[in-house]
């Protein structure tokens, strides 16, 4: 049930958030958006955002406008979420890693390799049925999602050897509060610890955890890579994106700027994936010129990782997901099927 306190405090932020600095691209238009996320103006979902807005504004005729409130301007994630379920917001875009409390059926991207290392396959997996029903799942939580953007893939680090899989036994990594992450871990002999990301710095420094699993440039951006041996590249983990809109306001545009919106998204797609995938590269660099010890896992590799570690994650998402999760997976795997074969 939606208590009184959280109605007045999405009630809050949109009465604030005129008095805030933001992002915008003009004056008053008819169907104002207020598009709010976690990042900063200097990242890939900032600019890419910018670019959707300049689209969608020249081609409404500068009826649809976009003003962009980054770095949480519009309270943290659970906030920006009720604030677009309410009405506050007409429209934030959040990691999948933090919408499995609103909707665990998204939770099922954190299964290990669920999406591959082929970057084509894994947009046809989005685009297909497998992807629609990801978006389609969110209407019944009083969300309208348009879209899901790629922003990176995990990747492992820590102060033990990484040299090979069987070296993960006995260590310990931070992850996020997800059972599904814990299990991945316990599946190959390691321990999983939830540490709240702000901690994790100090958590690898003192040794409280070993390593931890983070896109690269996630690495270089907190400094992770100053206090850790060891990284090997594995692309194990995807972070995803959901474009999510207030449905009553989405509901409310005329059918040629729904696709107008629409198609300036997927315009956009693939050069924020190309951006996300440049600052990726030079994280590398980065990493590599630290005195870090790196190693490129290899397909083979890969392989041999999601087998140890898929079974029990996906175990772990139809505990938490329940019918509607096994469902998502019969979906995911009559389509990965089709595409692999």
């Amino acid at each position: 049930m939606i208590s009184r306190r959280t109605v007045l405090k999405s009630g809050a932020l949109a009465a604030t958030a005129a008095m805030m600095p933001r992002v915008a691209f003009g004056q008053a238009a008819k169907y104002p958006v207020k598009v709010a996320h976690l990042e900063s103006p200097a990242q890939p979902r900032h600019k890419g955002l910018e670019k959707v807005g300049a689209l969608v504004k020249e081609r409404t005729g500068g009826e649809v406008e976009f003003t962009l409130y980054p770095l949480s301007q519009l309270g943290n994630a659970r906030q920006m979420i009720e604030g677009t379920q309410f009405g506050a917001i007409e429209c934030t875009v959040q990691p999948a890693a933090f919408l499995g409390g609103f909707n665990p059926v998204v939770s099922v991207l954190d299964v290990p390799y669920l999406l591959p290392t082929d970057r084509a396959t894994s947009q046809q997996l989005r685009e297909g049925p497998f992807g629609k029903a990801l978006l389609a799942s969110f209407e019944k939580r009083g969300l309208h999602a348009l879209t899901e953007w790629p922003n990176g893939r995990k990747s492992l680090t820590s102060n033990k050897s990484l040299d090979n899989l069987v070296e993960l036994a006995g260590q310990k990594f931070r992850v996020m509060d997800s059972k599904i992450l814990i299990d991945q871990f316990a599946a190959v002999g390691a321990t999983a610890v939830a540490i709240n990301f702000g901690e994790l710095y100090t958590s690898l420094q003192t040794g409280l955890v070993d390593g931890q699993e983070n896109p690269l440039d996630t690495i270089t951006t907190m400094k992770f890579h100053e206090v850790q041996k060891n990284l090997v590249v594995t692309e194990h983990g995807a972070m995803e994106d959901f474009v999510l809109f207030n449905p009553g306001w989405w509901q409310a545009l005329p059918d040629g700027h729904k696709d107008i919106i629409a198609k300036a998204f997927d315009e956009v797609r693939p050069e924020v994936e190309k951006m996300k995938e440049a600052s990726a590269s030079a994280a590398l660099e980065i990493i590599k010129a630290a005195g870090v010890n790196v190693r490129i896992a290899d397909e083979a590799e890969r392989g041999k990782l999601r087998d140890a570690t898929a079974p029990k994650a996906r175990e772990a998402y139809v505990a938490l997901a329940g019918a509607e999760g096994e469902d998502i997976l019969k979906i995911y795997d009559a389509e990965y099927k089709k595409l692999a074969g």
